[in-house]
């Protein structure tokens, strides 16, 4: 498992690659609300992003509409990935699939199957590349199984590949579910909510381990968070939004107290004094 390492520890990152997400004036309406809000935000390869903000202010919507799980609506901007159209004039592409394909989606509920062993929940990231029959019979290649153990040992569970997942703690489950993105080949780790039902401890080590994938192995991360220390402590970057708009895009050093109490309202300062916030 990799050290816990602050953001204001690391040095900074390299030159970063070519867009991966391309989000154009874009608004998702529900009823009378607007979920997103005239939206414009651009991901390079290689970085890692906390969305943070209130319940409600759209960061769990942004992060679906970035797969296509959410649509946009009709008229109201575009959606590009990997440097083509995903989602133009509320209508998804044919290509959804095969962007899906190299995105790997982690739940804050973890989403594995819990009588099956941990070893088979991360087996499920291989099911893509192989024929059904095989995977329904269990019948993994044995480079794919090899595969599997080697995410399991990166996230620090390889000891647990052969228990349930349902009796697993949540921490070791949500490491497991990271790791079947891994066997995936995901290039892209869209986090939502990811460390909201753990303990402290659990959370740190799995914001580090997505930090860990992020730094060495160059997989794009953005994970929305309603823990405000851990997007400043583990996230280069944070995007902050309010009421479905973007109201501060920068790095995670310019995330200040009066801002923080501005997006979340007063009741920010009994969470988070102002000592306490860069």
């Amino acid at each position: 498992m990799p050290a816990d390492i602050a953001v204001s520890d690391i040095a900074p990152p390299q030159a970063l690659g070519d867009a991966v997400f391309k989000v154009r004036g874009v608004a998702r309406t529900y009823g009378a609300r607007k979920a997103l809000d005239d939206v414009t935000l651009t991901v390079s390869r290689g970085e890692m992003i906390a969305l943070i903000g209130p319940s409600g202010s759209g960061k769990s919507t942004l992060l679906r509409a970035l797969t296509g799980l959410v649509r946009i609506d009709a008229g109201a901007g575009r959606i590009e990935a990997f440097g083509a159209p995903l989602q133009t004039n509320g209508k998804v592409t044919d290509r959804v699939r095969s962007v899906r394909a190299r995105i790997g989606f982690i739940f804050q509920q973890f989403n594995l199957v819990g009588r099956l062993s941990l070893f088979s929940n991360v087996m499920v990231g291989a099911l893509a590349k192989l024929p059904v029959w095989r995977g329904t019979l269990g019948l993994w290649p044995q480079t794919d199984r090899r595969r599997a153990m080697e995410a399991l040992a990166r996230v620090g569970v390889a000891e647990y590949a052969g228990q349930r997942a349902n009796t697993l703690s949540g921490g070791q489950q949500q490491r497991g579910a990271i790791a079947r993105t891994l066997v995936q080949g995901a290039e892209v780790i869209l986090a939502d909510e990811p460390v909201a039902s753990l303990d402290p401890v659990s959370a740190r080590k799995v914001m580090a381990t997505l930090q860990d994938l992020n730094r060495n192995d160059g997989l794009t991360v953005i994970v929305t968070l309603h823990h405000v220390e851990y997007a400043l402590r583990y996230c280069p970057r944070v995007v902050a939004l309010k009421a479905g708009r973007i109201v501060y895009d920068g790095p995670a050093g310019g995330v200040k107290h009066a801002l923080l109490m501005d997006i979340y309202g007063p009741e920010f300062e009994d969470i988070m004094p102002e000592e306490t916030t860069p």
